[in-house]
Protein backbone atom coordinates (compact mmCIF):
# COMPACT_ATOMS: atom_id res chain seq x y z
CA UNK A 1 0.00 0.00 0.00
CA UNK A 2 1.27 3.62 -0.66
CA UNK A 3 1.96 6.03 1.63
CA UNK A 4 -0.53 8.47 2.59
CA UNK A 5 -1.20 11.67 0.80
CA UNK A 6 -0.73 15.04 3.35
CA UNK A 7 -3.29 16.41 3.00
CA UNK A 8 -3.24 20.54 3.81
CA UNK A 9 -6.76 21.41 4.76
CA UNK A 10 -5.30 18.52 8.41
CA UNK A 11 -1.92 20.39 8.60
CA UNK A 12 -0.13 17.63 8.11
CA UNK A 13 3.43 17.40 7.87
CA UNK A 14 5.17 13.88 8.04
CA UNK A 15 8.04 13.27 9.97
CA UNK A 16 10.43 11.12 8.45
CA UNK A 17 13.43 11.38 10.74
CA UNK A 18 13.27 8.19 12.58
CA UNK A 19 15.73 9.43 15.37
CA UNK A 20 13.62 12.49 15.66
CA UNK A 21 10.46 10.45 16.24
CA UNK A 22 12.20 8.13 18.77
CA UNK A 23 13.73 11.60 20.67
CA UNK A 24 10.22 11.97 21.08
CA UNK A 25 8.58 8.88 21.91
CA UNK A 26 11.56 8.79 24.61
CA UNK A 27 9.90 11.70 26.39
CA UNK A 28 7.32 9.17 27.95
CA UNK A 29 10.03 6.70 29.39
CA UNK A 30 9.01 7.42 32.49
CA UNK A 31 6.02 6.72 31.91
CA UNK A 32 5.62 2.80 31.24
CA UNK A 33 2.19 1.40 32.50
CA UNK A 34 0.41 4.24 32.37
CA UNK A 35 -2.08 4.86 29.46
CA UNK A 36 -0.63 6.56 26.48
CA UNK A 37 -2.78 8.36 23.57
CA UNK A 38 -0.87 9.73 20.47
CA UNK A 39 -2.79 12.58 18.79
CA UNK A 40 -2.77 12.23 14.81
CA UNK A 41 -0.27 9.23 14.28
CA UNK A 42 -0.40 9.42 10.70
CA UNK A 43 2.13 7.15 9.16
CA UNK A 44 2.95 5.83 12.81
CA UNK A 45 6.33 6.62 12.21
CA UNK A 46 6.29 7.81 16.21
CA UNK A 47 3.58 5.26 16.78
CA UNK A 48 6.28 2.89 16.26
CA UNK A 49 8.81 3.69 18.64
CA UNK A 50 6.03 4.18 21.61
CA UNK A 51 5.20 0.01 20.96
CA UNK A 52 8.70 -0.82 21.29
CA UNK A 53 8.91 1.35 24.82
CA UNK A 54 5.08 0.72 26.08
CA UNK A 55 2.74 -2.32 26.00
CA UNK A 56 0.33 -2.49 23.24
CA UNK A 57 -2.59 -2.45 24.96
CA UNK A 58 -2.05 0.94 26.87
CA UNK A 59 -1.31 3.03 24.02
CA UNK A 60 -4.41 4.77 21.59
CA UNK A 61 -3.94 6.33 18.54
CA UNK A 62 -6.71 9.25 17.88
CA UNK A 63 -6.62 10.15 14.04
CA UNK A 64 -8.89 12.04 12.10
CA UNK A 65 -7.95 11.23 8.64
CA UNK A 66 -9.21 7.93 7.37
CA UNK A 67 -6.87 7.46 4.57
CA UNK A 68 -4.48 7.08 7.48
CA UNK A 69 -6.14 4.86 9.48
CA UNK A 70 -6.65 2.48 6.20
CA UNK A 71 -2.45 3.04 6.18
CA UNK A 72 -2.03 1.82 10.15
CA UNK A 73 -4.17 -0.86 9.48
CA UNK A 74 -2.88 -1.84 6.93
CA UNK A 75 0.80 -1.60 7.49
CA UNK A 76 1.34 -1.88 11.81
CA UNK A 77 2.50 -5.27 12.87
CA UNK A 78 0.77 -6.95 15.53
CA UNK A 79 0.73 -6.20 18.47
CA UNK A 80 -1.21 -2.92 17.23
CA UNK A 81 -2.22 -0.03 19.32
CA UNK A 82 -5.84 0.93 19.38
CA UNK A 83 -7.10 3.33 16.49
CA UNK A 84 -9.91 5.70 17.30
CA UNK A 85 -11.46 7.60 14.28
CA UNK A 86 -12.55 10.56 15.06
CA UNK A 87 -11.56 14.20 15.88
CA UNK A 88 -9.42 14.75 18.77
CA UNK A 89 -10.49 18.15 20.17
CA UNK A 90 -14.39 16.85 19.84
CA UNK A 91 -13.14 13.58 21.80
CA UNK A 92 -14.70 12.81 25.58
CA UNK A 93 -11.02 11.73 26.55
CA UNK A 94 -13.01 10.03 29.74
CA UNK A 95 -15.10 8.16 27.28
CA UNK A 96 -12.58 6.84 25.78
CA UNK A 97 -9.65 6.62 28.76
CA UNK A 98 -12.81 5.25 31.42
CA UNK A 99 -12.14 5.48 35.03
CA UNK A 100 -9.74 7.79 37.11
CA UNK A 101 -6.51 7.05 35.98
CA UNK A 102 -4.07 9.10 34.65
CA UNK A 103 -2.43 9.19 30.81
CA UNK A 104 -0.13 10.77 28.87
CA UNK A 105 -0.47 12.58 25.59
CA UNK A 106 1.90 12.53 23.07
CA UNK A 107 1.54 13.54 19.35
CA UNK A 108 3.01 15.48 16.00
CA UNK A 109 0.69 18.16 16.95
CA UNK A 110 -1.08 19.56 13.35
CA UNK A 111 0.21 23.43 13.33
CA UNK A 112 -3.34 24.88 12.85
CA UNK A 113 -4.87 23.18 16.10
CA UNK A 114 -1.57 22.68 18.48
CA UNK A 115 -2.96 25.54 20.42
CA UNK A 116 -6.84 24.06 21.12
CA UNK A 117 -4.66 21.07 21.70
CA UNK A 118 -3.09 22.39 24.19
CA UNK A 119 -6.26 24.30 25.69
CA UNK A 120 -8.17 20.58 25.64
CA UNK A 121 -5.49 18.72 27.94
CA UNK A 122 -5.96 21.55 30.33
CA UNK A 123 -9.52 20.76 30.73
CA UNK A 124 -8.42 17.22 31.32
CA UNK A 125 -5.63 18.46 33.61
CA UNK A 126 -6.28 15.98 36.48
CA UNK A 127 -5.82 12.60 34.55
CA UNK A 128 -3.21 13.95 32.21
CA UNK A 129 -0.22 13.50 34.14
CA UNK A 130 2.11 14.41 30.92
CA UNK A 131 2.15 15.50 27.55
CA UNK A 132 4.83 15.67 25.36
CA UNK A 133 5.31 16.57 21.30
CA UNK A 134 6.04 18.27 18.52
CA UNK A 135 4.66 21.68 17.04
CA UNK A 136 5.87 25.14 15.62
CA UNK A 137 8.51 26.31 17.34
CA UNK A 138 7.12 29.66 17.85
CA UNK A 139 4.36 27.72 19.88
CA UNK A 140 6.14 25.67 21.56
CA UNK A 141 8.82 28.05 23.08
CA UNK A 142 5.43 30.21 23.96
CA UNK A 143 4.50 27.42 26.19
CA UNK A 144 7.29 26.67 27.84
CA UNK A 145 8.54 30.83 28.61
CA UNK A 146 9.35 32.02 31.84
CA UNK A 147 7.93 35.47 33.33
CA UNK A 148 9.52 38.16 31.97
CA UNK A 149 9.89 36.99 28.54
CA UNK A 150 8.20 38.30 25.53
CA UNK A 151 7.42 35.02 23.95
CA UNK A 152 4.92 34.47 27.19
CA UNK A 153 1.42 34.95 26.66
CA UNK A 154 -2.04 33.54 27.68
CA UNK A 155 -1.48 29.28 27.14
CA UNK A 156 1.84 29.90 29.00
CA UNK A 157 0.00 31.24 32.02
CA UNK A 158 -2.91 28.59 32.24
CA UNK A 159 -0.01 25.32 31.49
CA UNK A 160 2.50 26.63 33.77
CA UNK A 161 -0.01 26.67 36.58
CA UNK A 162 -0.53 22.91 36.33
CA UNK A 163 2.35 21.54 34.59
CA UNK A 164 6.11 21.84 34.41
CA UNK A 165 6.64 23.34 31.02
CA UNK A 166 10.25 22.18 29.51
CA UNK A 167 11.37 23.27 25.43
CA UNK A 168 13.63 20.41 25.02
CA UNK A 169 15.08 20.76 21.54
CA UNK A 170 14.19 22.19 17.89
CA UNK A 171 14.19 20.11 14.66
CA UNK A 172 14.65 21.23 11.11
CA UNK A 173 12.28 22.13 8.46
CA UNK A 174 14.04 19.09 6.63
CA UNK A 175 12.78 16.62 7.86
CA UNK A 176 9.09 16.70 7.08
CA UNK A 177 6.59 15.83 3.64
CA UNK A 178 6.15 18.23 2.98
CA UNK A 179 8.37 20.21 4.49
CA UNK A 180 6.92 23.08 7.10
CA UNK A 181 7.90 26.63 6.30
CA UNK A 182 9.00 27.06 10.34
CA UNK A 183 11.05 25.39 12.24
CA UNK A 184 9.44 22.70 14.89
CA UNK A 185 9.89 22.96 18.54
CA UNK A 186 9.52 19.26 21.28
CA UNK A 187 8.44 20.19 24.59
CA UNK A 188 7.09 18.33 28.03
CA UNK A 189 4.92 19.04 30.41
CA UNK A 190 4.66 17.58 33.51
CA UNK A 191 1.83 17.99 36.49
CA UNK A 192 2.95 19.90 39.44
CA UNK A 193 1.28 19.36 42.25
CA UNK A 194 -1.15 22.42 42.22
CA UNK A 195 -4.76 20.73 42.48
CA UNK A 196 -6.65 23.93 42.97
CA UNK A 197 -5.30 27.85 42.68
CA UNK A 198 -5.49 29.70 45.64
CA UNK A 199 -7.86 32.20 44.29
CA UNK A 200 -10.76 31.97 41.89
CA UNK A 201 -10.38 29.90 39.35
CA UNK A 202 -13.00 31.72 36.69
CA UNK A 203 -12.18 34.82 37.75
CA UNK A 204 -8.05 34.29 37.22
CA UNK A 205 -8.69 32.76 34.02
CA UNK A 206 -10.75 36.20 33.43
CA UNK A 207 -7.52 38.64 33.93
CA UNK A 208 -5.04 36.48 32.48
CA UNK A 209 -7.02 37.07 29.52
CA UNK A 210 -8.10 40.45 29.85
CA UNK A 211 -4.16 41.47 31.17
CA UNK A 212 -2.96 39.81 27.54
CA UNK A 213 -5.72 41.11 25.27
CA UNK A 214 -3.78 44.55 25.97
CA UNK A 215 -0.79 43.39 26.54
CA UNK A 216 1.44 46.54 25.81
CA UNK A 217 -0.46 48.59 28.33
CA UNK A 218 0.06 48.80 31.71
CA UNK A 219 -1.93 46.51 34.12
CA UNK A 220 -3.24 49.57 35.87
CA UNK A 221 -4.92 50.17 32.74
CA UNK A 222 -5.61 47.08 30.98
CA UNK A 223 -7.54 45.86 34.06
CA UNK A 224 -9.63 48.64 34.60
CA UNK A 225 -12.57 47.19 32.54
CA UNK A 226 -12.45 44.47 35.33
CA UNK A 227 -13.48 47.04 38.18
CA UNK A 228 -16.38 48.69 39.01
CA UNK A 229 -16.96 52.25 38.13
CA UNK A 230 -15.01 54.56 39.96
CA UNK A 231 -12.56 52.28 41.13
CA UNK A 232 -9.54 52.29 40.22
CA UNK A 233 -6.60 50.04 40.33
CA UNK A 234 -3.48 51.08 41.71
CA UNK A 235 -0.99 48.25 42.83
CA UNK A 236 2.63 49.77 44.06
CA UNK A 237 3.87 46.68 42.14
CA UNK A 238 1.53 45.14 39.93
CA UNK A 239 0.40 48.85 38.31
CA UNK A 240 2.75 49.53 36.47
CA UNK A 241 3.91 46.11 34.86
CA UNK A 242 3.11 44.45 31.46
CA UNK A 243 1.24 40.47 32.00
CA UNK A 244 4.23 38.93 30.20
CA UNK A 245 6.56 40.17 33.25
CA UNK A 246 4.08 37.85 35.79
CA UNK A 247 4.83 34.79 37.19
CA UNK A 248 1.93 32.31 37.91
CA UNK A 249 1.97 33.29 41.79
CA UNK A 250 1.95 36.82 41.13
CA UNK A 251 -1.45 36.18 38.60
CA UNK A 252 -2.82 34.72 41.63
CA UNK A 253 -1.93 37.30 44.00
CA UNK A 254 -3.27 39.75 41.26
CA UNK A 255 -6.66 37.76 40.70
CA UNK A 256 -7.27 38.05 44.70
CA UNK A 257 -6.40 41.68 44.47
CA UNK A 258 -9.12 41.85 42.13
CA UNK A 259 -11.69 39.73 43.61
CA UNK A 260 -11.33 42.00 46.07
CA UNK A 261 -11.56 45.56 44.60
CA UNK A 262 -14.97 43.91 42.86
CA UNK A 263 -16.40 43.34 45.93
Amino acid sequence: MKGVKPKKALGQHFLTDLGVAERIAATLDDYRGVPLLEVGPGMGVLTRFLLERHPADMVSVAEIDTESIDWLEANLTEPKPRIIAGDFLQMDLNEILPGEEPFCVIGNYPYNISSQIFFKVLDYRDRVVCCSGMLQREVAERLAAPAGTKARGILSVFLQAYYDVKYLFTVSEHVFNPPPKVKSGVIKMVRNSTKHLDCDEALFRTVVKTAFGQRRKMLRSSLRSLLPPGVAFEHDVFGTLRPEQLSVDQFVELTRIIGTLRE
